[in-house]
């Protein structure tokens, strides 16, 4: 297998950084006749979340006001692009290389719908930093969380056929335009209305040893899994207020689910390693423990919600 190497990436938040005392404040305010309020503010200071960054003030129309969809959807585009034409750069700078060096980029954007999506402006606007304009593009718009992950997997994929390309990731969401809409008001909106921020982040999975400075991570193989009807674990929801981030109880189990099959493949149908370390995108301490007990990992090794 063609080498694949992540150099350091680069995370770019959000300009206004919102404290858990100022969210659950507004919340409380905004709900104040809301059954179980009480229960639900607690919930969603046991998720460990201090501090996020949201691309506009907590008091903007496209936050905690009665903005549009289309003001919502608009400022969230906009926003997650201003973010990404910061990362993007910056990454490439972390390899080692010029933008003029990119091969395909691949970006991940879920929290507005646009077309052209993010790769096309990313083309255009950087191109006139030396971003090529045939350069292969891979645009994801419905992996939420996965996206990441998702376009990892798929720089290797394009290694692979492109032995000695180098590959841009670019990830960026604002999820404050979405998630903290005041329609939203279930158990599990009021927990994401804490746990969800604005941000991009970017980096260079690249087919050469010589890129990049300092710890790298290698990709061997990856592996990908659809559970079995998931389909409303976790779910986005359009209304005429915008977007909409839906989840079951299931969803701080579903990793126990997903567990088995894993370890199936790293005990030898896949690369038939042992991890070291697991980093786990989770929503809370008790996504954490499931993937503690579900991957055995090393009781020593405590949770650490980020």
């Amino acid at each position: 297998m063609p080498t694949a190497l992540i150099a350091r990436p680069y995370v770019e938040l959000a300009e206004h950084r919102v404290s858990m005392d100022d969210l659950t404040e507004d919340m409380a305010r905004q709900h104040a006749d809301l059954p179980r309020l009480a229960a639900y503010l607690r919930t969603a200071r046991s998720t460990g979340v201090r501090t996020r960054y949201f691309s506009r003030p907590l008091d903007a129309v496209t936050v905690t006001g009665d903005a549009t969809f289309d003001e919502r959807n608009r400022a969230a585009y906009e926003d997650a692009l201003a973010l990404a034409l910061r990362a993007a750069p910056r990454a490439v700078e972390n390899a080692g290389l010029e933008l003029a060096d990119i091969d395909c980029v691949i970006t991940s954007h879920a929290t507005s719908w646009t077309a052209p999506s993010l790769d096309t402006d990313l083309v255009r606007t950087l191109g006139r930093q030396g971003l090529r304009p045939d350069i292969a593009r891979i645009a994801l718009g419905s992996y939420g969380c996965a996206g990441g992950a998702q376009a990892l997997a798929l720089a290797h994929e394009h290694i692979a056929a492109h032995p000695g390309a180098h590959v841009l990731v670019v990830v960026a969401e604002c999820l404050s335009t979405a998630t903290y809409n005041p329609v939203d008001t279930s158990r599990e909106s009021m927990i994401y209305k804490v746990l969800f921020g604005d941000s991009a982040a970017a980096c260079v999975v690249s087919g050469q040893d010589r890129v990049g400075q300092g710890p790298r991570f290698r990709i061997d193989d990856t592996w990908q899994y659809v559970m079995p009807d998931s389909q409303t674990v976790y779910a986005g929801r359009l209304d005429s207020h915008g977007l909409h981030f839906d989840s079951t109880r299931e969803a701080t189990r579903a990793i126990g689910t997903v567990a088995p099959a894993l370890q199936q493949w790293l005990d030898g149908d896949g690369p038939a390693l042992s991890p070291d370390f697991c980093v786990v995108h989770a929503g809370g301490p008790a996504i954490l423990n499931h993937a503690q007990t579900a991957l055995r990992v090393d009781p020593t090794l405590a949770p650490t919600p980020r």
